[in-house]
């Protein structure tokens, strides 16, 4: 039974693929430490505490909203994944990986929010 954020398996991957991010940008050179290093922490950062967040409140407009904005925080960590790999930051591999944590956890969102859209209806 869920009985807190915490319980949600969709939140807990989202954990792991922040702490993934953090890990892999605490390599970056000194010079990224405040320009994309951080940029990618802070959006790692906001999809499990928009599930949180979400969940934690009490309207489903509002769990809707939350999810939609850690979808959106994928997306915009994804577009940081596939640059460090361009860039030769990352190696294709932990690109890769990433990639297929955050896509895992994009469709586990998008599956909740279905669910909570029959619920309106």
């Amino acid at each position: 039974m869920i009985e807190s954020y915490r319980d949600l398996t969709v939140w807990k991957k989202a954990m792991d693929l922040a702490e993934m991010v953090f890990v892999l940008t605490s390599r970056f050179p000194k010079e990224q430490r405040y320009g994309l290093s951080a940029q990618m922490q802070r959006s790692a950062n906001s999809v499990p505490s928009n599930i949180a967040e979400g969940h934690a409140r009490d309207f489903t407009k509002e769990y809707l909203y939350h999810l939609s904005v850690s979808l959106g925080s994928i997306a915009e960590m994804e577009t940081q994944l596939i640059l460090c790999g361009r860039l030769k930051l990352l190696s294709e591999d932990e690109v890769t990986k990433a990639l297929g944590l955050a896509d895992e956890i994009g469709k586990m969102i998008r599956g909740i929010q279905r669910s909570l859209k029959e619920k309106l209806n």
